[in-house]
Order: structure tokens, then C-alpha cells, then sequence
């Protein structure tokens, strides 16, 4: 039975309702000795606590998309092959160019919102350099299909979630497809195909987006495989000019990091409530030593670069939740790179779903501006602004701004 389907849905409602009718019923009416009476009292006691829990988490786990089968769950799955050893460029001097085309066989996505706005897609990819096998979800916009389009060729931006989380949830949680589709069809927002790749590929730990050899080549899987595998098989822009990434919690971290360590495969970067330092999520390989972490730092990065990158970041956040580390960046960005802050006030939503959902639309009519051809970069530095999607009260993370936060101070969990 699947974690996320109805049925166990459905389930966990009927024993919940059992668990409750069973005392009334039969609470008074137990025969035995006394000893049996009270030990079959405490097991219906016991048993209706116990579906009341479970009913709670399928209800929250449905709603935000952490988990999305038994095996992440249980922290028994493993979808990483191997992981040799990449280099500093992550593709270990390999000639992407010359890598044979990656021919994938998609169908219907199963899970809530994933058969909505024209629906999405999935296929299980094996990635030729990282060794992760791992699915990747698309979902392609309105034009895509249409006459006058057969030929154009689309943006694309990736989405990744936070830890832990499913690659399903900007689609099922964050409804990004339903949310855009009327936006494209009116042409306020560009056609962008939405590529939603699994994240959580080691059981129990958040990789960081970090290549980490003989563990986990995960930046190599999501910005080296996953790119490949879209433009080989979609009429898809290519990298850089043609690509963007964005991400909530620690995705906003990865999202941010991708693009600031890899200027010529994304053209801008979306962190929406991120850190800077890879110890912002306790669980982060990439935070398992000052080496790894300064090396997935985007912060440390984009300030000891020689030459700025042409990239452009989007970095939403309320006061010690996210709006830091923005400010961090843009205190030490140069022309070309540009990096807009936008500072959420405090109000109802924390750092969940209701937080990010409302963000959708204003960050995708942000990247419409700068994946635009011919799109003038901005003056650099940040721009504080209030955008219709608010925050909330009870987000309390210490910033992790600059890479100098200890341990005991990473609270953050999603």
C-alpha cells in the first residue's frame, strides 16, 4: 500500500474511528479477571493513540510532501550506484559533448496535483556520470504542444525541495503547475518547462547537493544528468542561457549553490527561506567537515570567485529565516551578478508550505524578466521588497549566513 495513496489514506481514517467507537463500546462490558480487564483497557487505550498519530502524520506527510514512499520513510532506500571521484568540475574531465543521447521512456505521474494542469510526468533516470538512478518529473507548458511551437525550444527551470521532501511537492504541495498554466497561457509568464529531479537519494541524510566521493555525487546528478537527460529528450533552451534552478529550505541552499558554482550551466537561482552554510540542516553531508562545507558555502564561493559570474539570484526570507543570507550574498556580489532580496514580515505560516505557495507566481514573473533575451542585468546589490506572500511568526533559526555558525545552532529542519 502506498505511503502517499488514498487507500492508506482511507485506512488510517477507518482504524482511527475504530480505535475511538472500540472503548465506548466495550469499556464496561469487559468479563475476566481484573488483571485482563485493565491490560485489554490500556491496549484500546494504546491502539487509539497510535492510529490518531498515524492519521496526523498521513495528513501532514500528504500535505508538505517529506516522504514519498516506505522506503524513505523507514530510511532504507539508496539510490546511488557509485560515486567516483568527479574532480572540481564534477564530470571527471569527461566530454559531455561526446556522452551518448539519453533516450527516456516518461508516464503519467501518480500523487496529488501530479495529474493537474495537463499533468506530470516521470522516468527513472540513470545517471551516465553521477552513478545516481534516481526519477525526475516534468511537466511541460501549455505551448509545448502546440502547432505554432513545434519548433521553439523552452527554459527550463529545476525545482528542488527542502529536507526531507519529495520531488513531488512543488507539484503537489506548492501546485506550481496549476498555479502557472493560466499565467503562461496569457503570456505573463514565460513557457517554462518545470523538471522536479529526487533529491533525497541516501537514506536518512541530506546529501547537500554536494559531490562527495565514494558517497554521492549529487551536484553532478542535478546539474550534469538531469540537464542532459531534458535537453536530450525535450525541445528544451540549452545551459546556460536557458536555465534556471529554484528551491525551498535546503533547496534554496543547493538551488543557490548550483548556480553560483556553475555559472555556465544556470543563468539564475531562486533560495526561498535557504542559509548560506550547509550545517543550516544538521543532517547535510555537505556540512560533515570544514572542507566540504566552505566548498558548498555559495556565500564563501561568490566571494572568492576572480571573476564574478553572469548570473542572477532571488533570495526571499523573513529575519533570521532565509533574509540573511540573501543580504550576505548581496554584500559581496559584483557586477554581472546580481542578487535580489526580498524580506518577508512576520505573520501566519513559518517556514512550511503556506510560506512558499503564495511565492510561486511572483518568483516564476522574476525569471520571465531575467531569462528574457537580451535582458540588461540590474544594478547589483539588494533589493528589499514585500511581495504578496507572507510570513510567519515562530522562525527563530539563527542566520547562517557567512559560514561561521556552529553546530548546536542547526535547528533548521525542511
Amino acid at each position: 500500500m502506498s505511503l502517499t495513496g488514498t487507500s492508506f489514506l482511507y485506512t488510517a481514517v477507518v482504524l482511527t474511528v475504530v480505535a475511538l467507537i472500540l472503548p465506548l463500546v466495550l469499556w464496561s462490558r469487559m468479563r475476566g479477571p481484573k488483571a485482563v480487564r485493565v491490560a485489554a483497557r490500556a491496549l484500546m487505550l494504546l491502539f487509539a493513540q497510535a492510529t490518531a498519530v498515524t492519521l496526523v502524520f498521513v495528513m501532514v506527510n500528504n500535505q508538505n510532501n517529506l516522504y514519498d514512499n516506505w522506503a524513505d520513510l523507514l530510511g532504507t532506500g539508496n539510490h546511488v550506484q557509485q560515486a567516483a571521484n568527479l574532480g572540481k568540475n564534477g564530470t571527471g574531465d569527461i566530454s559531455l559533448k561526446r556522452l551518448p543521447k539519453v533516450k527516456q521512456a516518461f508516464s503519467p505521474a501518480e500523487g496529488a496535483g501530479m495529474r493537474a494542469a495537463g499533468g506530470v510526468e516521470v522516468t527513472q533516470l540513470k545517471g551516465q556520470v553521477s552513478g545516481v538512478n534516481a526519477e525526475v518529473y516534468v511537466w511541460l507548458p501549455p505551448q509545448y504542444k502546440e502547432p505554432a511551437y513545434r519548433h521553439h525550444k523552452f527554459p527550463v527551470v529545476e525545482l528542488l525541495p527542502g529536507y526531507p521532501g519529495s520531488a513531488k511537492a512543488w507539484f503537489g504541495s506548492l501546485h506550481a503547475n496549476e498555479q502557472l498554466l493560466p499565467l503562461m497561457r496569457s503570456g505573463r509568464v514565460a513557457p517554462f518547462i518545470l523538471v522536479a529531479p529526487r533529491t533525497n537519494l541516501l537514506a536518512g541524510v541530506d546529501t547537500g547537493c554536494a559531490n562527495i566521493t565514494g558517497t554521492v555525487n549529487a551536484d553532478t546528478w542535478l546539474s550534469v544528468d538531469v540537464p542532459k537527460m531534458v535537453m536530450d529528450n525535450f525541445r528544451a533552451e540549452p545551459a546556460p542561457s536557458g536555465w534556471a534552478v529554484a528551491g525551498y529550505s535546503a533547496g534554496a541552499q543547493c538551488a543557490v549553490k548550483l548556480a553560483v558554482a556553475h555559472p555556465d550551466r544556470y543563468r539564475a537561482a531562486v533560495g526561498m527561506s535557504g542559509y548560506n552554510d550547509p550545517i543550516g540542516e544538521r543532517n547535510s553531508l555537505a556540512a560533515a567537515s570544514p572542507a566540504l562545507r566552505a566548498a558548498n558555502n555559495p556565500y564563501l564561493l561568490l566571494k572568492e570567485k576572480k571573476t564574478p559570474p553572469p548570473i542572477a539570484l532571488y533570495i526571499s526570507g523573513e529575519s533570521g529565516d532565509g533574509y540573511e543570507a540573501g543580504t550576505a550574498l548581496a554584500s559581496v556580489a559584483k557586477a554581472p551578478t546580481t542578487v535580489h532580496v526580498v524580506f518577508l514580515p512576520r505573520s501566519d505560516g513559518g517556514h512550511t508550505m503556506a510560506l512558499w505557495r503564495p511565492q510561486v507566481k511572483a518568483v516564476f514573473r522574476w525569471l520571465t524578466l531575467e531569462m528574457g533575451k537580451n535582458h540588461p542585468h540590474a544594478k547589483t546589490g539588494a533589493t528589499t521588497t514585500t511581495p504578496h506572500g507572507r510570513s510567519t511568526s515562530g522562525s527563530t533559526h539563527a542566520e547562517l549566513a557567512s559560514g561561521t555558525a556552529s553546530r548546536a545552532g542547526a535547528t533548521r529542519k525542511r
